[in-house]
C-alpha cells in the first residue's frame, strides 16, 4: 500500500435483517436481536430466512421498482443512504455528486449471483400459460445481466462514470470495497460508491441448493437457527441485505471536512483450488497473512477479526484452524486479537456478506466495544479461541484495526483491514 493515495470510509449505507441504517444495525448486534424469521418460499416451503424491510420508495419511484429488480432497490437505497451518510449532495442538474464531476463517481458491487430470481420467475409464469413463451417479460434481459444492480444505481442518481458489478460467491462484498479502493489509487474515480447487495431469499433455487447439500439450518427457534462456532450447529440460513461504502482518497475527504469511518490499511484475494465447497485452511490462513504483510502490520496489530463463520460444521472449522494457524490459540502470546460473528445475527446475506459485517463492526472504533457472536449454546472445541466473544458485549482498551473476512465457493477468500483514523 505504499506510495498509493491513502483510501478512507466517508459513508455507510446498509440495510439488513435487523437494521436499516448503521445505527440501528449496530444497535440491534449489541443487544442481541436476531433477524431472522419464519419464511415460506414456492416449491420449498416452510423455512427461516433474513428480510430487510427497508422504504423502497424512499428513493426510487413506484414504476422504476417494479421495472427493476430486488438487487437493484437494495442497491439504489444503500447508494443513497452512503452519500446522504457522508454528506455528499446529489445535484443532477448541475452533473455532480458533492462538488465531483458525476463522470468522476465509480459504482463498485458486489454479487453472490445475479438473474435467477427473475429467470425463476419468468419460468413460473409461462408455466401457467403452457410455456407460451409470447407471455416472457421483456424486462427479462435489463433484469437478469450480472451488471443490473450497479446499473440501477446509476440510472437513479445520473452517475455517468464507470458502474459494474463483480461476481465472487460469498467474498463480493469485500471485492466491491476493495476494487472500489483501487479505483481510486489509480486516479481513475474521484469518488466510489462500493461494497455488495444480495435479493438471495427471492430464489428457491438457492434454499433447494443448500438443502440437498445437508447445509440449510433448521431449529425450532428461528432465531436460533443461525449459530456459528455451536457443536449442534447444522447449516446456514439464507439471508438477503446490502451494504455500500462511499470511499475518498484521504486527503479529499481531509480537505472537505468530512467525518471517517475508517481507513483501508491493507487487503488480499486468493484461490484454494482444491474443491468446488470445501473450504481450505492454509490458502485461508494465506489469505490473512498476505493482508497482514500489505498492511506492513503484525498479528499483534490486529485487535479484531470478524469471522466469515456460516453454521456449517466443515466451514466453521476450516475457518478456526485458519485463525489458528495465523493467531495462534490463546492470548498468552504475541496477538490478543478478539473474534466475533455477524451471522448469527442475520444469517447469511451472501454478496453483502462482506461489506454488511465489517459495517457492524466499524462503530467499535469509538464505542471500543466488541459485539458478540450469538447463538452458542456448547461451544465446538474446534472452533474455540480465547478471544472468541460469546453472549454479551466485550468492552475492550484498544480497537484500533479490523480484519474482516468473507469466503466463497469454488475456494475465493477475502482478507480486508480497516484502521481507525
Amino acid at each position: 500500500m505504499a506510495n498509493l493515495p491513502r483510501v478512507v470510509i466517508t459513508g455507510v449505507g446498509l440495510t439488513s435483517p435487523n437494521g436499516n441504517n448503521l445505527q440501528e444495525f449496530r444497535g440491534n448486534l449489541l443487544a442481541g436481536v436476531s433477524g431472522v424469521q419464519p419464511y415460506n418460499i414456492r416449491h420449498v416451503g416452510d423455512t427461516v430466512a433474513g428480510i430487510c424491510d427497508f422504504e423502497v420508495t424512499r428513493h426510487q419511484k413506484r414504476k422504476e421498482a417494479r421495472r427493476g429488480t430486488r438487487a437493484g432497490s437494495i442497491s439504489v437505497y444503500c447508494a443513497h443512504e452512503a452519500l446522504e451518510d457522508a454528506g455528499l449532495d446529489v445535484d443532477k442538474a448541475a452533473g455532480t455528486v458533492g462538488g465531483r464531476d458525476k463522470s468522476r463517481v465509480g459504482t463498485y458491487i458486489g454479487i453472490t449471483e445475479h438473474g435467477n430470481v427473475e429467470t425463476e420467475n419468468e419460468v413460473h409464469n409461462v408455466s401457467g400459460f403452457d410455456y407460451d413463451l409470447s407471455f416472457w417479460s421483456h424486462h427479462h434481459n435489463p433484469r437478469t445481466v450480472a451488471n443490473n444492480p450497479a446499473g440501477e444505481v446509476t440510472l437513479n442518481l445520473g452517475l455517468t462514470g464507470p458502474a459494474y458489478c463483480l461476481g465472487g460467491a460469498c467474498a463480493a462484498g469485500n471485492l466491491g470495497l476493495i476494487h472500489g479502493m483501487q479505483m481510486l489509487q489509480l486516479g481513475e474515480v474521484d469518488l466510489a460508491l462500493a461494497g455488495g447487495v444480495s435479493e438471495a431469499v427471492h430464489t428457491f433455487g438457492i434454499f433447494a441448493s443448500f438443502a440437498s447439500q445437508g447445509a440449510l439450518g433448521n431449529h425450532a427457534d428461528p432465531t436460533r437457527v443461525s449459530r456459528p462456532f455451536d457443536l449442534n450447529r447444522n447449516g446456514i440460513v439464507v439471508s438477503e441485505g446490502g451494504c455500500l461504502y462511499t470511499l475518498e482518497r484521504m486527503d479529499d475527504a481531509v480537505a472537505r471536512g468530512a467525518k471517517i469511518y475508517g481507513e483501508v490499511l491493507g487487503y488480499h484475494v486468493n484461490s484454494d483450488a482444491s474443491d468446488f465447497v470445501l473450504p481450505n485452511a492454509e490458502r485461508q490462513a494465506e489469505c490473512m497473512a498476505a493482508a497482514l504483510k500489505k498492511a506492513n502490520l503484525g498479528i499483534g496489530d490486529i485487535d479484531l477479526v470478524n469471522t466469515h463463520a456460516t453454521s456449517t460444521t466443515a466451514g466453521d472449522l476450516q475457518e478456526s484452524d485458519a485463525l489458528r494457524r495465523v493467531f495462534g490459540d490463546s492470548h498468552d502470546g504475541e496477538s490478543k486479537v478478539f473474534v466475533n460473528n455477524t451471522k448469527s445475527f442475520i444469517g447469511h446475506t451472501m454478496g453483502a456478506a462482506g461489506a454488511l459485517e465489517l459495517a457492524g463492526n466499524l462503530p467499535g472504533f469509538q464505542d471500543r466495544t466488541v459485539h458478540p457472536s450469538i447463538n452458542v449454546e456448547d461451544l465446538d472445541p474446534g472452533c474455540a479461541h480465547a478471544g472468541l466473544v460469546l453472549g454479551e458485549p466485550r468492552e475492550v482498551t484498544r480497537m484500533d484495526t479490523i480484519l474482516n473476512l468473507s469466503f466463497g465457493m469454488l475456494g475465493i477468500n477475502s482478507a480486508v483491514i480497516i484502521g481507525r483514523i
